[in-house]
Protein backbone atom coordinates (compact mmCIF):
# COMPACT_ATOMS: atom_id res chain seq x y z
CA UNK A 1 0.00 0.00 0.00
CA UNK A 2 1.48 3.34 -0.54
CA UNK A 3 2.19 5.98 2.47
CA UNK A 4 0.13 8.93 2.82
CA UNK A 5 1.63 11.81 4.31
CA UNK A 6 -1.85 12.51 6.08
CA UNK A 7 -3.00 10.07 9.08
CA UNK A 8 -4.83 10.52 11.07
CA UNK A 9 -6.13 7.89 14.59
CA UNK A 10 -9.46 7.43 14.95
CA UNK A 11 -9.68 4.35 16.89
CA UNK A 12 -7.15 1.82 18.85
CA UNK A 13 -8.36 -1.39 20.51
CA UNK A 14 -7.18 -4.88 21.21
CA UNK A 15 -7.93 -6.19 17.69
CA UNK A 16 -5.58 -3.00 16.14
CA UNK A 17 -5.74 0.44 14.93
CA UNK A 18 -8.41 2.28 12.64
CA UNK A 19 -6.99 5.74 10.54
CA UNK A 20 -8.07 8.07 8.03
CA UNK A 21 -5.81 8.92 5.46
CA UNK A 22 -5.23 10.18 1.78
CA UNK A 23 -5.37 7.18 -0.02
CA UNK A 24 -3.71 7.53 -3.75
CA UNK A 25 -5.66 3.95 -4.18
CA UNK A 26 -8.98 4.62 -3.54
CA UNK A 27 -11.38 4.26 -6.47
CA UNK A 28 -11.52 8.62 -6.20
CA UNK A 29 -8.28 8.85 -4.73
CA UNK A 30 -9.69 10.47 -1.19
CA UNK A 31 -9.86 10.22 2.17
CA UNK A 32 -9.79 6.52 3.20
CA UNK A 33 -10.22 4.07 6.12
CA UNK A 34 -7.07 1.80 6.99
CA UNK A 35 -7.82 -0.97 9.57
CA UNK A 36 -4.30 -1.85 10.86
CA UNK A 37 -3.87 -5.52 12.53
CA UNK A 38 -0.02 -4.97 13.57
CA UNK A 39 -1.32 -3.42 16.57
CA UNK A 40 -3.49 -5.95 17.35
CA UNK A 41 -2.28 -7.99 20.40
CA UNK A 42 -0.79 -10.67 19.49
CA UNK A 43 -3.30 -13.46 20.95
CA UNK A 44 -5.85 -11.43 18.77
CA UNK A 45 -4.19 -10.96 15.87
CA UNK A 46 -4.99 -13.97 13.80
CA UNK A 47 -8.65 -12.98 14.24
CA UNK A 48 -8.09 -9.36 13.75
CA UNK A 49 -7.27 -10.52 10.34
CA UNK A 50 -9.81 -12.92 9.67
CA UNK A 51 -12.30 -10.52 10.33
CA UNK A 52 -10.28 -7.77 8.46
CA UNK A 53 -10.55 -10.37 5.23
CA UNK A 54 -14.02 -11.09 5.88
CA UNK A 55 -14.89 -7.29 5.70
CA UNK A 56 -12.70 -7.02 2.62
CA UNK A 57 -14.71 -9.70 0.95
CA UNK A 58 -18.18 -8.51 1.45
CA UNK A 59 -17.18 -5.19 0.34
CA UNK A 60 -15.70 -5.94 -2.73
CA UNK A 61 -19.11 -7.85 -3.67
CA UNK A 62 -21.50 -4.72 -3.22
CA UNK A 63 -18.55 -2.14 -4.53
CA UNK A 64 -21.84 -0.97 -6.98
CA UNK A 65 -23.65 -0.25 -3.91
CA UNK A 66 -24.45 3.63 -2.41
CA UNK A 67 -24.22 3.62 1.01
CA UNK A 68 -21.31 0.91 1.75
CA UNK A 69 -17.74 1.87 1.30
CA UNK A 70 -15.57 0.40 -1.06
CA UNK A 71 -12.38 -1.75 -0.91
CA UNK A 72 -9.52 -0.51 -2.18
CA UNK A 73 -6.64 -2.79 -0.60
CA UNK A 74 -6.43 -5.66 1.69
CA UNK A 75 -2.27 -7.17 2.12
CA UNK A 76 -3.32 -9.43 4.08
CA UNK A 77 -2.75 -7.51 7.15
CA UNK A 78 -4.16 -3.95 6.19
CA UNK A 79 -7.47 -3.23 5.09
CA UNK A 80 -8.10 -0.14 3.09
CA UNK A 81 -11.35 1.52 2.61
CA UNK A 82 -12.95 4.45 1.01
CA UNK A 83 -14.36 7.01 3.90
CA UNK A 84 -18.27 8.04 3.84
CA UNK A 85 -18.98 11.11 5.88
CA UNK A 86 -21.36 11.35 8.30
CA UNK A 87 -22.66 10.75 11.78
CA UNK A 88 -23.52 7.58 13.89
CA UNK A 89 -26.97 7.21 14.64
CA UNK A 90 -27.28 7.54 17.99
CA UNK A 91 -25.21 10.86 17.65
CA UNK A 92 -27.41 12.32 14.82
CA UNK A 93 -30.50 10.76 14.91
CA UNK A 94 -32.57 10.95 11.63
CA UNK A 95 -34.60 13.46 10.87
CA UNK A 96 -37.03 12.27 8.84
CA UNK A 97 -38.73 8.82 8.62
CA UNK A 98 -37.79 8.69 5.03
CA UNK A 99 -34.08 7.79 5.91
CA UNK A 100 -35.71 4.19 7.34
CA UNK A 101 -37.61 3.40 4.12
CA UNK A 102 -33.99 4.31 2.29
CA UNK A 103 -32.23 2.32 4.64
CA UNK A 104 -34.71 -0.86 3.82
CA UNK A 105 -34.00 -0.07 0.21
CA UNK A 106 -30.24 -0.61 1.10
CA UNK A 107 -30.04 -3.20 3.05
CA UNK A 108 -32.32 -5.14 0.34
CA UNK A 109 -29.64 -4.70 -2.13
CA UNK A 110 -26.80 -5.96 0.64
CA UNK A 111 -28.84 -9.05 0.19
CA UNK A 112 -29.87 -8.64 -3.46
CA UNK A 113 -25.84 -9.01 -3.61
CA UNK A 114 -26.03 -11.97 -1.75
CA UNK A 115 -24.04 -10.52 1.67
CA UNK A 116 -25.87 -10.53 5.48
CA UNK A 117 -24.21 -7.61 7.33
CA UNK A 118 -24.50 -9.89 10.87
CA UNK A 119 -24.02 -6.73 13.04
CA UNK A 120 -27.05 -4.36 12.65
CA UNK A 121 -27.86 -3.61 16.01
CA UNK A 122 -25.24 -1.46 16.85
CA UNK A 123 -26.52 2.00 16.04
CA UNK A 124 -23.03 2.93 15.14
CA UNK A 125 -22.89 1.08 12.52
CA UNK A 126 -25.75 3.32 10.63
CA UNK A 127 -24.63 6.44 9.88
CA UNK A 128 -26.80 9.51 8.78
CA UNK A 129 -24.65 11.26 5.85
CA UNK A 130 -25.01 15.20 5.25
CA UNK A 131 -27.55 15.04 3.59
CA UNK A 132 -29.69 13.06 5.89
CA UNK A 133 -29.03 9.69 3.81
CA UNK A 134 -28.43 6.12 5.25
CA UNK A 135 -25.10 4.05 4.97
CA UNK A 136 -23.20 1.24 6.64
CA UNK A 137 -20.33 0.55 7.74
CA UNK A 138 -18.15 -2.12 9.61
CA UNK A 139 -18.69 -5.46 8.07
CA UNK A 140 -16.62 -7.46 9.84
CA UNK A 141 -18.84 -9.99 10.92
CA UNK A 142 -20.49 -9.92 7.04
CA UNK A 143 -21.10 -13.31 5.60
CA UNK A 144 -21.54 -14.12 1.92
CA UNK A 145 -22.61 -17.59 1.68
CA UNK A 146 -22.36 -19.48 -1.69
CA UNK A 147 -25.74 -20.14 -1.76
CA UNK A 148 -29.11 -18.62 0.06
CA UNK A 149 -29.84 -21.30 2.21
CA UNK A 150 -32.20 -21.54 5.50
CA UNK A 151 -29.05 -19.69 7.12
CA UNK A 152 -29.00 -16.90 4.84
CA UNK A 153 -32.39 -16.44 5.28
CA UNK A 154 -32.33 -16.34 8.92
CA UNK A 155 -29.88 -14.03 9.18
CA UNK A 156 -31.36 -11.29 6.20
CA UNK A 157 -34.42 -11.72 8.37
CA UNK A 158 -32.13 -10.73 11.67
CA UNK A 159 -30.45 -7.91 10.03
CA UNK A 160 -34.13 -5.96 8.94
CA UNK A 161 -35.47 -6.63 12.34
CA UNK A 162 -32.22 -4.93 13.78
CA UNK A 163 -33.10 -2.20 11.44
CA UNK A 164 -37.00 -2.10 12.68
CA UNK A 165 -35.89 -1.91 16.24
CA UNK A 166 -33.82 1.87 15.34
CA UNK A 167 -37.17 2.85 13.52
CA UNK A 168 -38.97 1.59 16.32
CA UNK A 169 -36.92 3.65 18.90
CA UNK A 170 -37.13 6.84 16.79
CA UNK A 171 -40.34 6.80 14.75
CA UNK A 172 -42.67 4.19 16.47
CA UNK A 173 -45.84 5.79 14.81
CA UNK A 174 -44.26 4.89 11.47
CA UNK A 175 -43.73 0.88 11.57
CA UNK A 176 -46.44 -0.99 9.61
CA UNK A 177 -48.36 -3.85 10.39
CA UNK A 178 -46.08 -6.16 8.94
CA UNK A 179 -42.69 -4.34 10.60
CA UNK A 180 -45.00 -5.14 14.12
CA UNK A 181 -45.17 -8.59 13.60
CA UNK A 182 -41.45 -9.26 11.94
CA UNK A 183 -39.90 -7.41 15.24
CA UNK A 184 -42.58 -9.48 17.55
CA UNK A 185 -40.97 -12.39 16.35
CA UNK A 186 -37.23 -13.47 16.01
CA UNK A 187 -35.39 -16.04 13.90
CA UNK A 188 -34.17 -19.64 15.59
CA UNK A 189 -30.79 -18.18 14.97
CA UNK A 190 -30.95 -15.10 17.28
CA UNK A 191 -32.96 -16.87 19.36
CA UNK A 192 -30.42 -19.54 19.94
CA UNK A 193 -27.76 -16.83 20.43
CA UNK A 194 -29.71 -15.12 22.73
CA UNK A 195 -29.39 -18.05 25.02
CA UNK A 196 -26.30 -19.32 24.16
CA UNK A 197 -23.28 -16.63 22.37
CA UNK A 198 -24.68 -13.66 23.38
CA UNK A 199 -23.36 -14.15 27.07
CA UNK A 200 -19.94 -15.25 26.50
CA UNK A 201 -20.00 -12.36 23.88
CA UNK A 202 -20.48 -9.75 26.22
CA UNK A 203 -18.65 -11.18 29.02
CA UNK A 204 -15.24 -11.27 26.25
CA UNK A 205 -16.25 -7.99 24.64
CA UNK A 206 -17.22 -6.14 28.50
CA UNK A 207 -15.30 -7.54 30.82
CA UNK A 208 -11.87 -9.13 29.12
CA UNK A 209 -11.72 -6.24 26.26
CA UNK A 210 -13.53 -3.39 27.82
CA UNK A 211 -15.87 -2.71 24.91
CA UNK A 212 -19.58 -1.05 25.08
CA UNK A 213 -21.75 -1.73 22.26
CA UNK A 214 -21.04 1.85 20.76
CA UNK A 215 -17.49 2.52 20.89
CA UNK A 216 -15.53 3.63 18.56
CA UNK A 217 -18.00 2.15 15.65
CA UNK A 218 -18.66 4.25 12.53
CA UNK A 219 -17.13 6.93 10.49
CA UNK A 220 -17.90 10.54 11.60
CA UNK A 221 -17.36 13.81 9.46
CA UNK A 222 -13.98 14.38 8.12
CA UNK A 223 -11.89 16.58 9.91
Amino acid sequence: MNASRERRLLKRDSFGSVWTLRDADSPDGGLAVERDSTSAAWWLRWIARRLARREFVALRALERVPGVPRASAWDGVRLRRTWIAGEPMHRSPPADPRYFRDALRLLRRLHAHGVVHNDLAKEPNWLVTPEGAPALVDFQLALRPGRRGRLFRALAYDDLRHLLKHKRRYFPACLTARQRAILARRSTVAALWARTGKPVYRFVTRRVLGWSDREGAGDRQAP
